[in-house]
């Protein structure tokens, strides 16, 4: 039997490589899952009662690309948020979340070749997984381009060879930054959006973590590219409704970008998407046109970076993100901070490293722990403390 050679290199995923790594092992006090970034905010209140009022649309066939009420939605809200006029009818298709469209956008957008060899697909290093999975899926090359302390936790794209930036197709870009939490300033993306006209590659801006910030809201992919007046199939963005509004279950999101990035990616998706329920589509809609939620759970976050900024005070490196809402804290070796943190407090953290790759025998994750800043304040409040004094005391 025979399969496919394509994905045989591909590491185990965080999850089960993180339990593999420490399952074994007893914990050494009250379990406190500080590992993913689930949301624990209160969703909006209105959810229930709206998918209550839609369940008859279960017992139909969804809308593919996503109803008008659904899409006209999303197009008010970018409208409000980055200052941006799209098209509802060709310019937005619905996602099962971001991690459907991160993947299927690739596969609908990335040619076989560019200038007549092999395409390049950039992502930071560490990322997202579905990037590279994307890149693989399509034939293309991956490149991990570190995304360190030195370089602002965002990837240096302008700093690759011509080579491969004249290889280059698509370019991964997630602001603000899982894991770090570094938002790209305008001038960054200015900078970005411009690198990829010159070399004719599309720019997928993952903007997720979009709306859980400190003070100034994140500059958005698509208001920087028609300030430049840049190709409008230039830029694809990504959203979600996991982060911004607490329903990661709801799996609801979406891509926007040009008419013909979209016409293709919805066109990809006919034959082998599956779209969004016509209940979860009426939720999604309401969801997006609502602010209030999204500002009563930014609060919470910004009471939990505050809490880090003091239990951190004075270690080197650690500190609450400018936006997101992960610590990216820096430690000798991720994984032996990792089991040292499990096996003597109960506290379970992600080692920095399964979120990166090797690249010429380098980890840019190697020396830091992800930890999700996501439970309750006093539950992260007591997980932190207990962190602090176990690994850095």
């Amino acid at each position: 039997m025979t399969f496919p050679e394509r994905f045989s290199n591909l590491p185990e995923y965080a999850f089960p490589r993180l339990r593999s790594l420490l399952d074994a092992h007893a914990p050494g006090g009250e379990v406190m899952h500080m590992t993913i970034g689930e949301p624990r905010h209160a969703m909006p209140d209105f959810v229930g009662d709206v998918l209550a009022e839609n369940i008859a649309g279960f017992a139909k066939y969804p809308n593919n690309n996503g109803t008008d009420e659904l899409l006209t939605s999303i197009a008010d809200w970018v409208g409000r948020r980055f200052g941006v006029t799209l098209s509802p009818d060709t310019q937005i298709m619905a996602l099962n979340g971001t991690r459907e469209g991160l993947m299927n956008a690739c596969l609908a957008l990335c040619p076989e070749t560019k200038n007549g060899k092999t395409p390049v697909v950039l992502t930071p290093n560490p990322f997202y997984q579905v990037y590279a999975v994307a890149a693989v899926t399509v034939g293309a090359e991956p490149v991990f381009v570190p995304a360190t302390r030195e370089t602002g936790f965002l990837p240096d794209y302008a700093s690759l060879p011509t080579e491969v930036l004249d290889r280059t197709a698509i370019a991964y870009i997630c602001s603000p930054s899982n894991p770090q939490g570094a938002i790209a300033s305008r001038d960054y993306l200015r900078d970005l959006i411009a690198l990829a006209e010159k070399h004719d590659f599309k720019v997928f801006a993952d903007e997720c973590y979009s709306e859980i910030y400190r003070d100034e809201a994140p500059t958005g992919a698509l208001d920087v590219a028609k300030e430049m007046g840049a190709d409008p199939e230039r830029v694809v963005i990504f959203h979600s409704l996991s982060k911004r509004s607490n329903l990661p279950g709801l799996r609801s999101g979406f891509v926007a970008s040009g008419p013909e990035n979209i016409l293709r990616i919805r066109r990809l998706r006919a034959y082998s998407g599956a779209p969004l329920p016509g209940p979860i589509q009426a939720v999604s809609a309401r969801v997006w046109a609502d602010e209030e939620h999204v500002i009563s759970s930014r609060k919470l976050y910004a009471e939990k970076f505050d809490l880090a900024d003091e239990i951190f005070d004075g270690i080197d490196g650690a500190k609450a993100p400018d936006a997101g809402f992960f610590l990216w804290l820096p430690v000798a070796d991720g994984e032996e901070a990792a089991m040292k943190l499990w096996t003597e407090t109960g506290v379970r953290v992600l080692p920095g490293a399964y979120l990166s790759r090797d690249v010429n025998g380098e980890n840019p994750g190697k020396g830091y722990i992800r930890v999700a800043l996501v439970a309750p304040k006093e539950e992260t409040q007591r997980g932190l403390i207990t962190l602090r004094d176990c690994l850095y005391g």
